[in-house]
Formats: C-alpha cells, structure tokens, sequence
C-alpha cells in the first residue's frame, strides 16, 4: 500500500511511512482503519 501511495503522490515509500506514522501520533490511532474511522469523524474525508 504504502508503494501505491507514494507513485501516487510522487514520493519515496519512506516518507510516505513517516507521514502515516506522524499521522497516527497526531490523532491518537494505531492502524490505518482507525485513522480512516478518525477522519470519517471529525469531518477530514467523506
């Protein structure tokens, strides 16, 4: 996945975990479908 996004995004795989990573730390998840829940939440993505 973390590949995919980065393509995407035209970056490197490592930033792309760094990003996720910060992401987790910021709102308090631990997994991507908790993040995803998060976001749903508070309004970030629909």
């Amino acid at each position: 996945m973390n590949k995919e996004i980065a393509s995407r995004l035209e970056t490197s795989v490592r930033n792309v975990e760094k990003y996720v990573s910060r992401l987790f730390s910021k709102t308090g998840t631990n997994s991507r479908t908790e993040l995803v829940r998060f976001a749903l939440k508070h309004g970030l993505t629909s």
